[in-house]
């Protein structure tokens, strides 16, 4: 499991959460984006990637002294698919890239031990997706040998568009824990964490 590289997207505007950034929102005493870093690092040795935009200075001085590396995505204001590919392209000599989301405190070192083992059992040469029922979830698990394809199309960047358009190239996994499924985009949902962690506090 330590050959793999993680993406953390961290760039986007937070817009639905008001004047607050919500990857610098407290879990514990820990920014939130730190708090996901360290978990990231929990199973894999290769680089973390955090690839930032909004807010940038700050999203790079929550994670002084962590694993990560950040990589600033100068399109961010143009979407999340602008950097995934951003991500993508500094992500060099693994086998599989784990690209996830800095706003989803609740996942674990297991949930994500568990998805690897999944997709290792499975096709290791298909994007791996988590579900629940109807909902997919993320963090997400591109092989080495899609990288290409996902990068190859300036105007449908990203993983949402390609996995919609080949599903050939995709597998999903029904894994139930809350983790893959939670973010937070809105106070209402960052106060909702705390029927799940009572670790969280504003």
């Amino acid at each position: 499991m330590g050959d793999v590289t993680a993406i953390i997207l961290a760039a986007g505007l937070s817009r639905r959460m008001g004047a607050r950034n919500k990857l610098l929102l407290p879990i514990g005493d820990t920014p939130m984006i730190r708090h996901v870093v360290d978990i990231y690092e929990e199973v894999t040795t290769q680089p973390i990637l955090v690839v930032t935009g909004y807010q940038a200075e700050a999203v790079e001085a929550a994670l002084a002294g962590s694993c990560a590396r950040t990589v600033f995505n100068p399109k961010f204001a143009n979407g999340q698919p602008t950097s995934v590919a951003c991500g993508l392209r500094e992500a060099h000599g693994s086998m599989a890239v784990l690209i996830g989301l800095g706003d989803q405190p609740l996942l674990t070192g297991n949930d994500l031990r568990l998805l690897l083992t999944a997709h290792n059992a499975g096709d290791i040469d298909r994007i791996s997706i988590p579900k629940q029922g109807d909902q997919r979830g993320n963090p997400i698990v591109v092989p080495a040998v899609l990288r290409e394809l996902l990068l190859a199309d300036e105007k449908s960047l990203g993983c949402k568009a390609f996995t919609r358009d080949h599903p050939e190239h995709i597998q999903f996994h029904e894994l139930a824990s809350a983790g893959f499924y939670t973010d937070v985009d809105t106070a209402e949902s960052y106060e909702a964490l705390k029927s799940y962690n009572p670790k969280v506090s504003q």
